[in-house]
């Protein structure tokens, strides 16, 4: 099966990047592996027998062994308010979301249904658009805990797509009142990283889809923000453990 994206319905957007299911996430490495890019999200995984994982945010490409059928994407910061659980301890892991937060995985059984059914099925519940962005809204009207949600969520925006943007987070933490001390012990428990970290992944993020894209390496370096293409190289192989060439389409 190949590796497809749905959009969320419009309540869950502000939420929710995606929907995937199955195949290449990413590029295969070798036989049974894919290479996981950094992202700055968090994903609520689905296993072929419907079982639910939650998979942290990534430092560097995570090596995954195929085992997952699908998913929902959060938008980056989301998921640990989501699941009252600090982003910062699920840090380049994959953990079972019983492990995580049994009440979260309580209240999936209910919506879901019992796991048991590869994600691929018509009828799978784990893997239905319906049944997973029922749950997410179902977490999302939960009361969020002031430890993973020290901001509303338009202001979790603003701050990502700032960082994003490449904005230095004295400038962000000045923006908001704060201390710089106090905007990056926010952000690793709600990104899993401070901001000079965030801002890295996101960069490198962009530039990724641009060099997915067919955009010229000097190019992307250009409009990433990057000093040249030089560093824009050792940017990829420190974050994907590939060379540029390798997340250019073939």
């Amino acid at each position: 099966m190949s590796y497809g994206e749905l959009a969320p319905p419009a309540p869950l957007r502000g939420l929710v990047e995606c929907l995937w299911t199955a195949g290449p996430a990413a590029r295969t490495v070798s036989a049974g592996l894919t290479r996981v890019l950094p992202d700055g999200c968090m994903d609520l995984l689905v296993d072929g027998a419907g079982r639910l994982s939650v998979a942290g945010p990534d430092t560097v490409a995570f090596l995954a062994r195929g085992t997952w059928e699908g998913g929902l994407r959060f938008r980056p910061g989301v998921l640990p308010r989501l699941l009252g659980v600090p982003a910062g301890e699920l840090r380049d892991t994959r953990v079972a979301l019983a492990d995580v937060s049994p009440a979260a995985a309580r209240l999936a059984s209910r919506v879901l249904g019992s796991p048991g059914r590869p994600v691929g099925g018509d009828d799978s519940p784990a893997v239905a658009p319906g049944g997973l962005f029922r749950l997410a809204a179902e977490l999302a009207a939960g009361e969020p805990r002031r430890e993973t949600a020290p901001w509303s969520l338009p202001t979790l925006g603003s701050i990502t797509a700032r960082l994003g943007a490449g904005a230095a987070a004295g400038e962000v933490a000045a923006e908001l009142g704060w201390s710089t001390r106090s905007l990056t012990r926010h952000c690793t428990a709600v990104y899993g990283y401070g901001p000079a970290v965030l801002r890295r992944v996101l960069r490198f993020r962009a530039a990724a889809a641009l060099l997915h894209a067919g955009l010229a390496p000097a190019e992307v370096a250009a409009r990433t923000g990057y000093a040249d293409q030089p560093h824009l190289s050792r940017e990829v192989r420190a974050l994907a453990g590939v060379p540029t060439g390798a997340l250019r389409p073939t």
